[in-house]
């Protein structure tokens, strides 16, 4: 079936310095995403799912040693999705790209991974090979959204069962004022329905029983409908906000805590306790720190738009998939 592409809303490459490359597995719906600063980025980190899968986020603290990053990975395939950033490492010390510690040049890739293991043969998980691959494939184009990369095998909705669940997928989108631009690419795996935060309509999410029409998770759950047991850290959405402006690491860390502000006015319920809800934040600190530019609050309020807006692209770029005996509805094709 033909879709109309989605309208252009930016991308995280709009962001000077930053490149994105996927890996998708032709074998089931799993990959990986890889967000490049080869000259190094500022980073910062905030988690706020109770079931995170991460690498390297402790020395995002403010008060640890690393100050600039030079990529961050993000993949499919539960925990064993970490190994992808083995790839970005070893291709990123092939260039040279890293930290100089005497004995060699040592890159830095904080990593965070999302459950896709019901889509297809759950032994098939994103490695080091894949990681690698990603790097090869990463350019400062656009990047592709919706069933690529970290985003392959992401279903949102599953509050009510994985069989009521639809598709998810990865998305991006960027926000300029004053000449600084804010990026933002999420892939989003979401327990939690998916909301256009102009509307507050539902566009993705857990189906009703006959499997017709949205269910609307927050109308069900406080109407009494009790959810099936869940299975802790089957869930997640992963995101990279990116920004040229000049930050320092408090401030990069403050940006990804404003920036889960853009997953709660999108995803509902969200950050639970079955959730890993994982947002890294990058500045390349391209622009001259002039004063004219746009302070904290105006950049956390980018933040914030971009992940909205991205996390929406990237159910709303996504798929329908069948794999097996799974089917997972996109909302592209709901009637």
């Amino acid at each position: 079936m033909s879709h109309t592409p989605l309208p252009p809303a930016g991308a995280i490459t709009d962001v000077a310095g930053i490149e994105v490359g996927h890996f998708s597995d032709t074998r089931r719906p799993t990959g990986c995403t890889v967000i490049l600063t080869r000259e190094g980025a500022v980073g910062g980190v905030d988690v706020r799912g109770a079931a995170p899968g991460t690498r390297e986020t402790d020395l995002l603290a403010p008060g640890n040693l690393v100050e600039r990053v030079h990529g961050v990975m993000l993949a499919g395939g539960s925990a064993w999705g970490l190994a992808a950033a083995e790839g970005a490492v070893r291709w990123l010390e092939e260039r040279g790209v890293g930290m100089d510690v005497r004995y060699g040049t040592l890159p830095i890739v904080p990593a965070a991974v999302l459950f896709d293991l019901p889509m297809g043969d759950p032994r098939i998980r994103p490695d080091a090979a894949a990681g690698y691959a990603a790097c090869q494939a990463a350019s400062r184009q656009p990047p592709a959204e919706g069933n690529v990369g970290a985003g392959s095998g992401a279903l949102v909705g599953k509050l009510f069962g994985i069989d009521r669940a639809m598709k998810g997928g990865i998305g991006t989108a960027s926000v300029t004022v004053a000449g600084v631009t804010v990026g933002a690419l999420v892939a989003c795996n979401a327990l939690g329905d998916v909301i256009d935060p102009d509307t507050g309509q539902v566009v993705a999410g857990a189906l009703t029983a006959d499997g017709r029409s949205l269910l609307d998770t927050r109308r069900a759950l406080l109407r009494g409908e009790l959810p099936q047991p869940l299975l802790a850290g089957t869930n997640t959405t992963l995101g990279v906000v990116a920004t040229d402006a000049v930050l320092t690491k408090v401030q990069a860390n403050r940006l990804a805590m404003a920036a889960h502000d853009g997953l709660a006015r999108s995803i509902n319920p969200v950050h639970t306790m079955s959730d890993g809800d994982t947002l890294f934040a990058l500045a390349t600190c391209r622009t001259p720190d002039t004063g004219a530019t746009p302070g904290m609050t105006v950049l956390s309020a980018m933040a914030a738009e971009a992940v909205a807006r991205a996390t929406l692209r990237a159910v709303r770029a996504a798929e329908s998939l069948t794999v097996g005996g799974r089917h997972a509805l996109a909302a592209r094709d709901l009637r």
